[in-house]
């Protein structure tokens, strides 16, 4: 064979690429990252908290001005584990182009000399729907079950390699177009929270969808095994869960708590017992205060508002209260009714 029967051979043999048709192995590599995406983009539409009951009546505009506040004093927590998360993401790669790109997210939410991060605009918009942007700040009013979803997150990253850890946010593939229908639906039901307050949903319409890009290219171009691809799905699922898990939460703090129909207090000088008709529970005296809160009225995070009033020196309160509620609950001493429906 001569040296241009052989050019000839190979120009014949990459007929495909010369003519711009990318080769088999190529074709099977595409169709691999778009039945991933796919996967990925299912998952959001079956599993992402815009189904969450709380979020359809956020912007369906059902929900009370003290709803809505509770939700935007409670995600504030969450606001302020992403860049944490984004940070233990860091520290997983040796890549210094990824470590450029990603730690602008960490920009996005902390700020820096050159614009406002994420955070304090979500603290303006706690300012412009009437709370206190020091309590907000403080973080002592988180509901427990807000708390634990948060954290959850952040634990989740942490025990997971990089390329799980970047599968779970893609939630962000969904968050611009939600956001805008967010700020939308804030213009048109609570108009009574400013427009300057909206900064932090106009803000994030243009960063999600600019972080999805580059975080599903990174997905694509990594999970190339099937075991790869059914974690980084099973990550997202994941997320899905905690979004969902926290919204839980913030509706947990509106429920009535009242003592059950079964169960009968007994007062005593240290405390009192409620009786059961299977077992017998010890109160001590400070839980019997907020037994007497809680009266099918108040909510929740009320009773701990009141209680916080009674005992002002008392800097762990809320915490407190939503401990002792949550364990009464499950003893079955309490029962919690929604409110606000």
């Amino acid at each position: 064979m001569t040296a241009r029967e052989a050019q000839g051979r190979g120009a014949s043999a990459s007929t495909d690429e010369s003519a711009g048709e990318p080769r088999p192995a190529q074709r099977a590599e595409g169709e691999r990252s778009r039945e991933l995406e796919a996967r990925l983009r299912r998952i959001l539409d079956e599993r992402y908290h815009h189904r969450h009951p709380f979020n359809v009546r956020l912007h369906g505009g059902r929900c009370t001005p003290d709803e809505v506040r509770r939700w935007i004093r409670n995600r504030y927590y969450y606001q302020t584990r992403i860049p944490i998360k984004d940070g233990l993401i860091l520290t997983k790669s040796e890549d210094q182009g990824f470590r450029r790109g990603w730690i602008r997210r960490i920009r996005d939410h902390d700020g820096d000399e050159a614009r406002t991060g994420g955070l304090e605009l979500w603290l303006r918009l706690a300012e412009a729907a009437g709370l206190e942007r020091g309590e907000v700040a403080s973080l002592r009013g988180v509901l427990p079950g807000v708390r634990r979803a948060c954290d959850a997150y952040v634990e989740f990253v942490a025990r997971q390699d990089l390329l799980a850890s970047v599968a779970s946010s893609l939630t962000e593939l969904a968050a611009g177009p939600f956001l805008a229908e967010r700020a939308a639906a804030f213009r048109k039901h609570y108009r009574w929270i400013e427009e300057a307050g909206l900064a932090y949903f106009v803000s994030r319409t243009t960063q999600a969808p600019r972080d999805a890009e580059e975080g599903v290219a990174y997905v694509l171009a990594n999970a190339k095994t099937p075991a790869d691809q059914d974690r980084c799905t099973a990550a997202l699922e994941r997320k899905c869960e905690i979004l969902w898990a926290l919204l839980d939460g913030v509706e947990w703090g509106g429920r009535a708590p009242r003592l059950a129909a079964a169960a009968l207090l007994r007062e005593e000088a240290d405390g009192g017992v409620v009786v059961l008709p299977e077992r017998a529970v010890r109160v001590s005296p400070s839980g019997r205060e907020i037994l007497a809160l809680c009266d099918g009225a108040r909510s929740v995070e009320s009773v701990a508002g009141a209680l916080r009033e009674h005992h002002p020196e008392n800097g762990s309160v809320e915490r407190d209260v939503y401990d002792f509620v949550e364990r009464m609950q499950g003893l079955g001493v309490l029962a919690l009714a929604e409110t606000g429906k």
